[in-house]
């Protein structure tokens, strides 16, 4: 394959069909960088109770730290991509500290867990806004076919998070944790080769924003920004360990990074401009509400599975963790197409709901998620086993919540962004995840009794009152979005 190396920004976003091909190739990228997050993620619980010791409340609470930090990092692997590295280098340095951090834990998982975490937090954080980004910039301003871009790149996150889901379960409670990490770290290695072997095709598209500057001096900035990253792993290290520590820095690294927004905000001298960026912060404090909620998936939902579900799906015998790991994306990858279609049946019809209808339609199908998993209460045995088939149905209504808000989130934010904010703000996105993930190890955590000698009955009837209590507050969530919808549609102008 002939790689160009003067291909230009014109070119590129004057593709004819649906998808551009540069599109493809960080699809694939994203996929195995996804196989190795998804297959971690699915593991940490499970893996800090049946290994390290740990408690349920306390795998909770430091599920929730590790996944609000990998979150966090992305506002900042965001803004020096913005202002220093561009896309490209940092998404190369971030699989690379990824790939370190997945062999350390492989070569020990039990002594190294936490210095290997901490690792795939940096990586993460420099990897993850920074692809999305470059998503976006293959598309020209007011292009339709970018909802169309996002939908096929939001199913190679789904693939990979598939496969890694999957195997990293199966290899690790099956085999040896050790290969469960390693598989990770191959995977990526693929990922980071992919994007290596095809950048050359992104013409301009993720370059250093600092290529005006003297190259010495533009290396010694990298070099500062690379140092800083290597300085803050024993910081990390600390605070992942001791969560107290976790809510300090939770604390203090959203009021910072609301006065950052609101400075680069008010810099901009045209109001609709503004306008938009404050439209797409109501976005982004509605998402820290949905996935705080649907992030019970890695936390409290994943130790529910482990010991209060059959191993009956549909018949078949299966291990309630894959199944808690895997249905969701595998729901993504068949009913993502068909909400597509959906939603062009309605454009055509003029009834495709906004953007904020959708968010709002979003948050009242997560409650009836919730809802059903409460329901599972209903199906229990006297000894506190619950059927694996309504377990898995809520799934595939939490997933439709999630279609209705994740990939469109992904492409309003790129739309309502000025380019030269687009890392910043898709790492306010990604933050917003991690205030998510750091609330929803809270809420895992207050379902958990912290009586080790409590019946599995008893633990259903905890769980399942927490989800009843999700579900409440989720159609609360909302009907109020629905109701401000007006509002946020005058805010947002032309983008629809």
């Amino acid at each position: 394959m002939e790689r160009p190396h003067n291909i230009t920004l014109e070119q590129i976003q004057s593709f004819e069909g649906k998808y551009p091909k540069q599109l493809w190739y960080l699809f694939f990228t994203e996929m195995w960088e996804r196989f190795c997050f998804y297959g971690m993620r699915g593991v940490l619980a499970i893996f800090m109770v049946n290994q390290l010791g740990f408690n349920a409340k306390d795998s909770n609470l430091k599920y929730g730290a590790i996944q609000a930090f990998v979150y966090a990092f992305t506002f900042i692997g965001g803004i020096f991509a913005d202002k220093v590295l561009g896309f490209k280098k940092s998404l190369f340095f971030g699989g690379i500290v990824m790939i370190l951090g997945n062999l350390l834990i492989a070569f020990s998982p039990e002594k190294m867990f936490f210095f290997g975490i901490t690792l795939t937090i940096i990586g993460t954080g420099f990897f993850k806004p920074n692809i999305s980004s470059m998503v976006g910039e293959l598309y020209k301003e007011g292009d339709s076919r970018r909802d169309a871009g996002f939908g096929l790149f939001y199913s190679g996150i789904n693939i990979g998070a598939l496969l890694g889901g999957a195997l990293c379960v199966w290899l690790g409670k099956y085999y040896d944790w050790s290969y469960a990490f390693l598989a990770a770290a191959i995977v990526m290695i693929i990922g980071v080769g992919t994007f290596v072997y095809t950048k050359n095709f992104l013409g301009p598209i993720g370059d250093s924003p600092l290529l005006h500057l003297d190259i010495s001096k533009r290396r010694m900035k990298e070099i500062m920004v690379y140092l800083g990253s290597i300085i803050s792993i024993p910081l990390i290290y600390i605070m992942i360990k001791n969560t107290d520590y976790t809510d300090y820095f939770m604390y203090s690294v959203g009021p910072v990074a609301l006065i950052y927004f609101l400075y680069e905000t008010f810099k901009i001298s045209n109001p609709n401009t503004r306008q938009k960026l404050f439209a797409a912060l109501i976005f982004i404090v509605f998402s820290i509400v949905f996935w705080a909620f649907f992030e019970q998936s890695g936390g409290s939902l994943s130790l529910f599975a482990e010991k209060n579900l059959d191993f009956n799906l549909l018949g078949f015998h299966m291990d309630p963790n894959v199944v808690n790991n895997t249905s969701n994306a595998l729901f993504v990858i068949l009913f993502s197409p068909l909400i597509g279609l959906l939603w062009i049946w309605l454009s055509k019809r003029k009834l495709e709901p906004n953007t904020v209808l959708k968010f709002g339609f979003g948050f009242i199908f997560l409650a009836a998620a919730f809802y059903v998993f409460y329901a599972t209460r209903f199906f229990a045995t006297p000894e506190g086993i619950t059927s694996l088939n309504v377990f898995t149905a809520a799934y595939l209504v939490i997933t439709l919540a999630e279609l209705f808000l994740s990939p469109i989130g992904l492409s309003i934010i790129t739309k309502l962004s000025p380019k030269h904010l687009g890392g910043m703000m898709m790492g306010l996105w990604f933050l917003a995840s991690a205030y998510g993930q750091y609330v929803a190890g809270i809420l895992g955590a207050g379902m958990s009794t912290p009586d080790e000698s409590a019946s599995l009955a008893e633990k259903l009837m905890l769980y399942t009152d927490g989800y009843r209590q999700l579900a409440i507050y989720a159609l609360i969530a909302g009907i109020l979005l629905i109701v401000i919808s007006p509002l946020v549609r005058k805010l947002m102008h032309e983008v629809k």
